[in-house]
């Protein structure tokens, strides 16, 4: 019996795809941690990854970005788009909070992956980061040190870099955390804003149900493997297609999944 959830879809969905994940397990030390996840990623996409602590979602990224291999299946880059092209704003530590250098200076590394063989950044990627300054509306901030900004001021920054490092998808784990609420809804906007505008693809890993409804229009929940891939609206319909509170709907999935799981 399968366990997994996916969207009817999804075959014709992963041939216009910069992004799929086929029928990929991750784990580490022979051990598997999430089994048989199995989506895409179109170009206008907002994909949120929900689920509990622990759940997987960590491990998800970890695979996206390379860092372990799966053990089974594999990640598909689609026409035009390389995997190491992906735009990446971690969750903050203190010690990266306190990170000294300038505003310019760190937009500046996320051309890193442009370099290759280089020991300095061109004329070219230098404007770059001026130009992404820009676009979150921090450009007057340039010439500060990243660690006296507020909160709110550091995620642009950092947004700013995941732009300088792709032009087609961003990976944002826990982008709003520890904002308060004006910084946070200020940057999902921002975020709406350059998926809509710029046509750049988004996967948000988050623990903000109200948000991932507000702004995804795909939803992935994980629970060690896949319970749910598909549209937002699918994924908050009921039976009668009728919409429902995305939390009762994330418990009635985790409870089914649950119930699927000792099934299995």
């Amino acid at each position: 019996m399968r366990c997994v959830v996916h969207a009817s879809n999804l075959e014709r969905w992963v041939n216009m795809s910069i992004l799929s994940c086929n029928h990929v397990t991750l784990g580490y030390d022979g051990k598997e941690i999430l089994t048989d996840v199995d989506f895409a990623v179109g170009r206008d996409s907002y994909l949120c990854v929900i689920g509990e602590n622990g759940a997987g979602k960590s491990t998800l990224i970890k695979g996206l970005l390379g860092l372990i291999k799966p053990m089974k299946g594999k990640f598909v880059a689609g026409e035009g788009f390389k995997m190491n092209e992906i735009g990446y704003l971690p969750q903050q530590t203190d010690i990266q909070r306190d990170f000294p250098a300038s505003v310019r200076e760190v937009v500046l590394s996320g051309c890193g992956n442009r370099l290759g063989a280089r020991p300095f950044f061109s004329s070219a990627e230098k404007e770059l980061a001026l130009e992404k300054l820009n676009a979150m509306g921090i450009y007057n901030l340039r010439k500060k040190s990243y660690q006296e900004l507020s909160g709110g001021q550091q995620q642009r920054v950092l947004l700013a870099r995941a732009l300088c490092a792709t032009k087609s998808l961003l990976l944002l784990d826990e982008p709003v955390t520890g904002l308060d609420p004006l910084a946070t809804a200020e940057l999902y906007e921002l975020i709406a804003k350059i998926n809509a505008e710029e046509k750049i693809a988004v996967i948000m890993v988050t623990h903000d149900l109200r948000a991932a409804q507000k702004y995804s229009n795909h939803i992935l929940h994980l629970a060690h493997r896949q319970l749910f891939f598909g549209r937002t609206q699918e994924y908050v319909a009921d039976e009668n297609g009728e919409a429902v509170n995305i939390i009762d709907r994330y418990v009635k999935n985790r409870e089914k999944g649950d119930s699927d799981k000792r099934k299995c």
